[in-house]
């Protein structure tokens, strides 16, 4: 299987959980915690980002995620693909951040 820009995905995770009572805190942070044992990234506070190797690789965190889904709060989900990945323009106040390298292991499974 041939790898290439339009296989190769990636998957966005945006989120506003509440956070008014300890039982809430736990469950924003237990679902934080978790999307970095699945070897997300955080791009913001509630934004996290995960590069997949393949489509398959990309339904298989997504389902992780649904199961992983706190009772209360918006989660959105977003794949694209790293060739539209490529295009991002990112800022810090008016000056344009340098794009991340990209990664260099790849998925075995």
């Amino acid at each position: 299987m041939e790898l290439n820009g339009y296989r190769i995905m990636w998957l966005f995770v945006f989120f506003d959980l509440p956070t008014d009572t300890a039982k809430d805190k736990r469950n924003a942070s237990g679902f934080r915690k978790n999307l970095l044992k699945d070897g997300f990234s955080m791009m913001q506070y509630s934004v996290y980002m995960r590069h997949c190797a393949s489509s398959e690789s990309a339904d298989a965190h997504e389902k992780r995620i649904k199961r992983l889904l706190p009772p209360l709060g918006k989660v959105s989900i977003l794949r694209i693909t790293d060739k539209q990945f490529g295009k991002i323009m990112n800022f810090w106040g008016r000056a344009e951040m340098p794009k991340a390298p990209p990664p260099t292991q790849l998925e075995l499974f």
